[in-house]
């Protein structure tokens, strides 16, 4: 594919089904022949102008869409599938990923869903079942909700508008958070803080809400508007779930919370305000959450849900990874993807941030394939509210291309035009091309290895 032309088939057969039409019909109203949409759809011919033009003065399409797409991150999931050591013999080329996440992404997504299916068979085999909490080779319920979203872009447009109509509609007067006790009065929901116990706790029979008064006042706030959302949303809720086909009740009931956390932090940043804050700050986090009355990490996290069609802010990738390097969230919408199964890339910033907590750790990184990130890196780790508690210990990373870090206040003095000064990250040691990282933890599967017993460089094999 020539650089600079636009292929984008199944983003165009995908709008032509979702609004109901044949290819004839298609075709007429973009003003092109049938067979011409036909190889379009097929990935045999470039999405030409006039039919880009088309589909923004006929059907109202954020043209920015068809490039949008969902190929990169099924390109980035399918390597680090494909660089299980079954596949060591049979990996095919990258041009193909990216030709099957093109023309056939159901296809795709079928052949994750079986690797990752062989996966937990094979760590059951292995007496892994019980450590991981596990049963059985589907798909685990926590990593079906967490594909979803991913596959979402993490913006879940009916509920990000509903949450907006909620904090700042007619009915909205005092703040949301005045309208989430007014919401609460009118259920006869009584509100109580009370020291210790759950985070949140309600029970539908005496309709009792209490929140625990070791957290502090944003985990309140966002914990309040999370049982409002369960409570006053609940059909938007569940015509979602079943548009989603989760494959079992227990996906579907944490989707449902997670439905439930996206209201809540979509209601206490709703989208156009929250979005102009940002851009009037440069994407100062501590700034929006002392606005807001947010986390850091609630903030990082809507940064990266900012989503919406025809009103996109910047493309951020968040992610959460706990001391192990494990990771607990993550969402891209840059072309940076994260790791599905292990740790992230160890030469991250986001691990150092555990040595500096309370500071902003700012980092300048490059991936394999050339992209420059500006990446930012913050602990985030929460004690439980008294002597004694356990700390939960976590860290975020937040960041964008260079393209888009002139926007944001963390770039100011940084040189981002010094090649020297972007330190070489990856998303996982297999899928990494990296011949000579100190920090890699085993081969890339994709190369050949040679042993020499008289030399010893950085690795004790070298790369081809």
């Amino acid at each position: 594919m020539a650089t600079g032309k636009l292929y984008a088939g199944a983003k165009l057969r995908e709008t032509r089904m979702r609004l109901g039409v044949t290819q004839k019909v298609f075709a007429a109203k973009l003003g092109v022949s049938l067979p011409y949409l036909n190889q379009m759809e097929n990935n045999h011919r470039p999405v030409s102008t006039t039919v880009v033009l088309a589909l923004a003065s006929e059907f109202g399409l954020d043209v920015t869409e068809l490039r949008a797409g969902d190929a990169e991150r099924v390109v980035g999931d399918l390597r680090e599938a494909l660089a299980d050591p079954v596949f060591a013999d049979a990996a095919p080329p990258l041009a193909d990923l990216r030709l099957t996440a093109s023309n056939a992404p159901g296809l795709a997504r079928a052949f994750l869903d079986l690797h990752r299916a062989y996966r937990q068979a094979h760590e059951r085999l292995a007496s892994l079942d019980e450590a991981l909490g596990r049963s059985g080779s589907a798909a685990s319920p926590w990593d079906e909700v967490r594909d979803f979203f991913h596959y979402c872009d993490n913006y879940i447009d009916a509920v990000d508008r509903a949450a907006e109509r909620f904090a700042t509609g007619p009915t909205a007067q005092g703040g949301v958070m005045e309208t989430a006790r007014r919401v609460l009065d009118e259920l006869r929901v009584q509100v109580e803080i009370r020291d210790g116990g759950d985070m949140r706790g309600y029970d539908p029979q005496t309709r009792r809400l209490v929140l625990s008064g070791r957290v502090s006042q944003a985990t309140q706030r966002f914990q309040m508007l999370h049982q409002v959302a369960l409570l006053t949303q609940d059909k938007l809720f569940e015509a979602t779930l079943d548009l989603a086909r989760f494959q079992s009740d227990a996906a579907r009931a944490i989707a449902k919370i997670g439905l439930a956390n996206y209201f809540a932090g979509a209601a206490l940043m709703p989208y156009a305000a929250f979005q102009a804050a940002a851009e009037e700050t440069r994407h100062d986090l501590e700034r929006l959450a002392d606005r807001f009355g947010a986390s850091i990490e609630q903030v990082a996290h809507r940064l990266s849900t900012l989503q919406r069609p025809g009103a996109k802010g910047i493309p951020f990738f968040f992610v959460r990874v706990d001391q192990a390097g494990t990771i607990t969230k993550r969402h891209s919408a840059t072309r940076l993807q994260f790791a599905r199964f292990g740790g992230a890339c160890p030469l991250w910033n986001v691990h150092q941030a555990f040595e500096t907590p309370g500071r902003f750790l700012r980092q300048l990184a490059e991936t394999p394939d050339g992209v420059r990130y500006l990446c930012l890196a913050r602990d985030v780790s929460k004690g439980g509210g008294s002597w004694g508690a356990p700390v939960a210990r976590y860290a975020i990373g937040l960041g964008c291309e260079v393209s888009h870090a002139g926007r944001l206040c963390y770039a100011d003095d940084l040189d981002l035009n010094n090649p020297r000064l972007f330190e070489p990250i990856g998303i996982s040691c297999r899928i990494c091309e990296r011949r000579d990282c100190h920090q890699r933890s085993v081969p890339p599967l994709e190369r050949r290895l040679t042993v020499d017993p008289d030399r010893r460089g950085t690795l004790p094999y070298g790369i081809e």
